[in-house]
């Protein structure tokens, strides 16, 4: 307990943070004689040391500095300063605790309780554009590394008292926060529980990005198909907030996790909703196409040169045939090869910084595909086929779900080099089961394509074809099945 007595919670803090030098603990004196001494704990960075005065502590310090015994006790009680973000601890350790959340703790003589105050809080990354999910028309604004600061990105652009946001802390030792933000009436029932109960399941040291919570929480974990929607995108998290999804967003990490997902929300971008319908259903059978093709050409190609050569026509048959004459591998070490010389590109661009790694991506693909042509080692075709696969991958709005075709990619190659068109077939089968096998809490992953007898009031104009805006009157699936009508026209 914190105690009347100030010198004995200056020894205990100070004990709890011994060898600690970035943990300033500064004494003061209160009062209309200065006889009341004050200790004020916080994190280097944490308080603006410069402008203290002008902040909300700093008032409360000069404020308290004319008061006497009995009232500064009365004033400390109410918060007659009128400051929002304040807080009363009754534990030295719950006080050490909320200082490390980056707010200032302030204990007074005579005074049986720690008060957290909020100042400058921890440094950290303004509201910045977003380097993924880019867009043609619509906000670039992009979460930062802030919960508070993405759940009042989110609160700017829906402007409603239904929205609740609550708060959780994951991990014993990191004690990072958590928000579950959503709609109140649109949010499917249960749907919270199970979220909750999900994150509590395991018990782990830290949660440095909601990647581990992600993880931890998806219930078929051997899937290369993720579970859970990302975003880094606050009008995307809207979006999936007015369709009675559940948005989860962790301290640190700018990240979003939207839940539950389904195959068709990893197609959709926010601009599909900002552009006519023409260009907005073109541009989602684009992508689909695209994800097919990221999947199964590489696959398809193999298949077809080496076992069903007889539907192709005879020019292009010629033309393959050519082109692999004097080839020293088989055509299945060929896309082998150049798989991995893209995928191993495409992954030293992502960490080399900046320009350079888009540079070492454009520049190394060109040259490892001409000198690999000009060396005999794989024929002009597979550099072509190799080529328009990652372009393909490239074309997925999502890039978790993008790695999952990524990987499949080799499962197709594998069944069709050995078995051919039947292979692929095969390979297309296991992936079709599994999928339409895939839950995410409680949804069907592959609705509204199968699984859709599950949901009632289903409504599929938003799905391959995105009809124009004022035909989509209904909510998706995940809403509560009161509250699925979303547009009226007005009489």
């Amino acid at each position: 307990m914190v105690s009347l007595d100030i010198e004995e919670n200056i020894t205990r803090y100070e004990k709890i943070f011994e060898h600690c030098s970035d943990i300033k603990l500064q004494r003061m004196k209160l009062g209309s004689e200065g006889n009341c001494t004050c200790f004020l704990a916080y994190i280097e960075v944490s308080i603006n040391n410069t402008l203290i005065r002008n902040t909300a502590l700093g008032r409360m310090i000069g404020f308290l500095e004319e008061t006497t015994p009995e009232e500064r006790n009365q004033l400390l009680d109410e918060n007659a300063m009128g400051i929002a973000d304040i807080a009363w601890y009754e534990t030295i350790e719950e006080a050490a605790q909320g200082m490390l959340t980056g707010d200032a703790i302030l204990f007074v003589d005579g005074y049986g309780k720690a008060l957290k105050i909020a100042d400058q809080g921890y440094p950290g990354m303004g509201v910045s554009d977003s380097d993924s999910e880019k867009v043609v028309r619509g906000s670039n604004e992009a979460f930062t590394d802030s919960v508070k600061v993405n759940t009042a990105l989110i609160r700017k652009r829906v402007r409603s008292t239904r929205i609740h946001v609550e708060e959780l802390t994951g991990g014993i030792r990191s004690h990072t926060i958590i928000n579950l933000v959503y709609m109140k009436d649109l949010v499917y029932p249960g749907l919270l529980e199970e979220i909750k109960r999900r994150l509590d399941v395991y018990e782990i040291d830290g949660i440095l990005d909601s990647g581990v919570l992600e993880q931890l929480a998806e219930e078929r974990w051997y899937s290369p198909f993720p579970q859970f929607q990302t975003t880094q995108r606050p009008d995307r998290a809207a979006i999936a907030m007015l369709e009675g999804r559940v948005v989860l967003l962790s301290d640190n990490s700018p990240v979003a996790l939207i839940l539950p997902a389904d195959i068709n929300s990893f197609m959709r971008t926010s601009d599909d909703y900002y552009n006519r319908f023409g260009a907005a259903t073109f541009a989602r059978l684009l992508r689909y196409v695209s994800g097919f093709f990221a999947m199964a050409l590489p696959g398809l190609y193999l298949a077809i040169t080496n076992f069903h050569t007889q539907i192709l026509p005879t020019p292009l048959l010629l033309a393959f045939q050519e082109a692999r004459q004097g080839m020293p591998f088989p055509a299945v070490i060929e896309v082998l090869l150049m798989e991995m010389s893209f995928e191993l590109l495409r992954e030293a661009g992502v960490r080399l910084p900046g320009t350079m790694g888009n540079t070492i991506g454009i520049v190394g693909g060109l040259i490892i595909g001409q000198s690999a042509v000009e060396a005999n080692l794989v024929s002009p075709i597979v550099v072509i086929i190799v080529a328009f696969t990652a372009l393909c991958s490239f074309a997925v709005p999502n890039e978790e779900f993008a790695y999952a075709f990524r990987i499949l990619k080799f499962l197709f190659i594998f069944f069709c080099a050995w078995v051919g068109y039947f292979g692929f077939l095969i390979a297309l089968m296991l992936v079709l089961i599994h999928v339409c096998g895939l839950k995410s809490f409680g949804i069907a992953y592959f609705v509204p394509f199968a699984g859709a007898k599950e949901q009632t009031g289903l409504d599929e104009k938003d799905a391959l074809v995105r009809f124009p805006i004022r035909m989509l009157k209904k909510r998706p699936f995940f809403a509560n099945k009161n509250e699925r009508t979303k547009l009226i026209k007005k009489d």
